[in-house]
């Protein structure tokens, strides 16, 4: 499966160059992963973001958001953002800094 090149350029941009940031082929897409832990992707044109089972229901609220179910078996903590929801800058980066937060706050890997 293919993923929205551009969309992955846009996270790149925002996440700089975070050294503790690395790239990797996961769900069909790329993901981007703070010391091994995944923070947020692409998956064909959405976006996937790490918010953490505390935060799933508040995301799930907002625009464009769905539960990540790739198997048939939703997994709470992980949301997929519809890409129509990401086209402005300041939207993207705050799901960005969203994922990027809750990843912060594992133990490396």
């Amino acid at each position: 499966m293919a993923y929205d090149e551009g969309l992955a350029e846009r996270i790149r941009q925002h996440l700089g160059a975070d050294p503790g940031v690395a790239e990797k082929r996961m769900f069909g897409g790329i993901a981007f992963l703070l010391h091994g832990n995944m923070a947020v992707g692409v998956t064909g044109d959405d976006l996937m973001v790490r918010v953490g089972p505390d935060a799933t229901d508040a995301a799930l609220a907002r625009p464009g958001a769905r539960l990540f179910d790739m198997t048939g078996r939703p997994m709470r903590g992980w949301v997929v953002v519809d890409s129509s929801a990401v086209t402005e800058d300041e939207t993207l980066g705050e799901w960005i800094d969203e994922g990027y937060g809750f990843a912060a706050g594992l133990p490396p890997k």
